[in-house]
């Protein structure tokens, strides 16, 4: 049965005022700007219609995935037969906390978190200015540049879990590593709001330290075409982008997708690049790389099914 059927009923009837898309293209959505279209998209604006729609998604078998920015993210072509929920429209609230915290919903950007932090004269955010993605996101795989990551600045986060409701979990509950963290094998939890442990600095020097790093994205990544960022995680003891560069491999291209010629490291969409084309590139990437550096590449992109 068409789980969207009693799925738009329960919307009609508890939660008439909520933004919901049939058929939206999650193109749309991405910074990869690829993806065929979503079943149902929904837009909550309050805490409450979210753990509501989680649970009519659970209900009715509509299998939801949480999106902030859609910035690490590669959507197939086909579309989804689930629902997502994008927190980014409405959950992103930022404000200074007690002390030297920074509270900040899941859909609140990195970006905008970093800005708040060094208004109020905290630093240890820096690093989070130039990465695309939101903080639901950034929690989830411990998102970090330059020296610097989540795990160094999370002091807790809420977290709805299906079965057991909203926990507040500490940074080392949530038992961060490389990109990784206890969320991220449990993509049926949805983190809600962030609480941010910095230290006091000075506005200018954080602008300045903000500024610097942003100057420097700017002049190694191809932040001019659509991307998902980094396309592979950095192997112990290696560069991703070097081994890629080291392999000739700058600016190999399969349909509208390409291995930068900038910046190794990334996979770009040049134009009309497909999901297909990604896939299908990243596995030559990922071959010529072990055959000829005896190394392994794992995805940091996350593919969406």
């Amino acid at each position: 049965m068409d789980w969207t059927i009693e799925f738009d009923k329960a919307i009609e009837q508890y939660l008439p005022d909520l933004e919901v898309l049939q058929d939206e293209p999650m193109s749309r959505h991405t910074t990869f700007r690829i993806g065929g279209p979503a079943k149902r998209m929904a837009f909550p604006s309050s805490r409450e219609q979210l753990v509501l729609l989680m649970s009519f998604a659970k209900d009715y078998g509509a299998n939801p995935l949480v999106i902030g920015n859609g910035s690490n993210l590669l959507v197939p072509d086909e579309g989804l037969d689930r629902l997502v929920i994008d927190t980014s429209a409405n959950l992103n609230r930022v404000k200074r906390g007690s002390g030297n915290t920074v509270l900040a919903d899941a859909g609140a950007t990195l970006a905008r978190t970093a800005d708040l932090a060094c208004k109020s004269g905290l630093t240890g955010l820096e690093f989070a200015h130039g990465i695309p993605g939101t903080v639901g996101g950034g929690v989830c795989m411990n998102a970090g540049a330059y020296g610097g990551e989540m795990k160094q600045v999370l002091r807790s986060a809420a977290v709805l879990f299906p079965e057991e409701g909203i926990r507040t979990l500490t940074g080392e509950e949530l038992a961060f590593s490389y990109r990784h963290s206890l969320l991220t094998d449990r993509p049926d939890a949805v983190v809600l709001r962030a609480v941010f442990a910095l230290e006091a600095g000075e506005s200018a020097a954080i602008r300045e330290k903000m500024d610097e790093l942003m100057a420097r994205r700017k002049t190694s990544q191809p932040l001019e075409y659509p991307s998902a960022g980094s396309t592979f995680k950095r192997p112990e003891g290696y560069f991703a982008a070097a081994l890629i560069d080291q392999c000739g491999l700058k600016g190999l291209t399969v349909g509208g997708a390409q291995v930068s010629e900038k910046h190794a490291g990334f996979v770009i969409n040049r134009g009309g690049a497909t999901c297909a084309d990604v896939l299908a590139l990243m596995a030559r990437v990922q071959q010529r790389v072990w055959e000829e550096k005896g190394v392994r590449l794992e995805p940091e992109v996350k593919v969406i099914h």
